[in-house]
């Protein structure tokens, strides 16, 4: 079978010019986006119920954009006044440009990472003695709170939001040649909005370990992951897998 059409579970990149794009213009293929999953905050109310007091932490940790959203989202909806003596400390630069959207960037104390939170932590060891919030998302990998515990910081985390399926009734006479996932959670909307899903000829695309083993757990196939060593990114990964199928 070969392929013409593939369907990304993300949302479209902002601009043109993304490597999707070229794909699809260099084999002549139909590319669309359709996120799989949404992101929805927690309400104040419930949040409430966790008895975590924001104006008790010194220092705010931030490991996303969406993060970073989130927390300001609560302190409004709690009327909590923005202190200037927090600390901000992100795990990437562009994470810490994004606060602009919420504070005065020149005006803060802001530290930033390269990516990792190994090195975000030399700043955090730094200051030992704030009180760090986390904020997270309802279901959250266990690294930032582990290494915290480990270097005896004291913090807690803020669950601020959590990620649901996405509805996706409009793509219920859609087909795709292949469908590429990026998260557990991809997989598992796939198959709550369509829990008479046959996979068939459809080709199965993931992003990263946990999704590869969410497909077979899921009794799907694998048909192609990335990263790989011959291919670390998707696009590249979908371009050998184009390259076979097409010949």
């Amino acid at each position: 079978m070969k392929i013409r059409s593939i369907l990304i579970s993300q949302p479209r990149p902002e601009t043109e010019k993304n490597p999707y794009n070229d794909l699809a213009k260099k084999y002549n293929l139909k590319i669309d986006f359709r996120p799989f999953v949404q992101v929805d905050g927690i309400p104040a109310k419930d949040f409430r119920r966790d008895r975590v007091d924001i104006n008790c932490f010194s220092a705010i940790i931030f490991n996303s954009r969406t993060s970073v959203d989130h927390f300001f989202r609560m302190c409004e909806e709690m009327k909590i006044t923005i202190k200037d003596t927090w600390k901000y400390f992100c795990i990437s630069e562009s994470i810490a440009f994004y606060l602009q959207k919420y504070i005065v960037y020149r005006k803060r104390k802001i530290f930033f990472g390269n990516s990792t939170f190994d090195d975000l932590m030399d700043y955090i060891h730094r200051f030992p003695n704030e009180k760090y919030l986390v904020p997270l998302s309802e279901v959250h990998k266990n690294e930032i709170p582990d290494k915290l515990c480990a270097a005896n910081i004291e913090f807690s985390k803020a669950i601020l939001y959590k990620t649901v399926s996405a509805d996706l009734s409009d793509l219920k006479n859609v087909n795709y040649d292949v469908l590429v996932f990026f998260s557990p959670a991809g997989v598992a909307s796939l198959l709550q909005n369509f829990p008479d899903f046959v996979q068939n000829e459809t080709c199965i695309g993931a992003f990263g370990p946990a999704t590869a083993k969410a497909v077979e757990n899921h009794k799907l196939r694998l048909d192609l992951m990335a990263p790989v060593p011959e291919a670390p990114s998707m696009t590249a990964a979908l371009e050998q897998f184009v390259k076979v199928k097409n010949k």
